[in-house]
């Protein structure tokens, strides 16, 4: 059985590959190390961002080496479009507290920074010990707001993408690398 998604180019030819699911995969193992030697023997919550950062949140977490609690968070910005709305709502809160805690928030891409600001405020008036910040992809050509990306798996200047957990209309999600939709 092959364990590869079929290759959703011919269904549609805008897709660009930007990042091979390799590269992705060798690229998640150095976050992982990079948080192993920040986190050695220290409890850490890692708040993943539904849905987007599901698979990369999945990938990393498996490699780390710290006492971890897993949770969720979901905010919408989005919807069916591609770009932000700039408004954010959170959909659904994580459960953990935060309080006097490390926290590692693990974000798909931080593109306008509007999401990752709301969260980012909304997670310092928990009172955690730390707030880390590890993103699959920074975006820097659409930032609206300043916020911190402490741990980057790859910085790109602009594009819509797709893949590894990100998607168009909740489509693409699957792809094991990183895709550009090209207009």
């Amino acid at each position: 059985m092959n364990p590869r998604p079929p290759l959703l180019r011919s269904l549609d030819p805008r897709l660009k590959e930007k990042i091979p699911a390799r590269d992705v995969q060798e690229r998640v193992a150095v976050l992982a190390e990079e948080l192993n030697n920040r986190y050695t023997n220290e409890p850490l919550v890692a708040v993943g961002v539904l849905k987007g950062a599901a698979l990369f949140y999945a990938d990393l977490v498996r490699l780390l080496t710290a006492d971890l609690t897993m949770d969720f968070v979901r905010v919408a910005s989005y919807g069916d479009a591609m770009q932000s709305s700039g408004s954010v709502t959170l959909v659904q809160d994580c459960e953990t507290s935060l309080e006097g805690k490390h926290v590692l928030l693990v974000e798909d891409v931080v593109d306008s920074g509007l999401s990752l600001r709301f969260l980012l405020d909304e997670f310092v008036k928990r009172s955690p010990l730390s707030l880390t910040v590890c993103a699959l992809v920074e975006k820097t050509g659409n930032r609206e707001v300043e916020v911190p990306v402490d741990h980057c798996g790859f910085r790109m200047r602009s594009g819509f993408l797709v893949g590894y957990g990100m998607d168009l209309a909740e489509r693409y999600r699957n792809l094991g690398g990183i895709y550009e939709i090209m207009d």
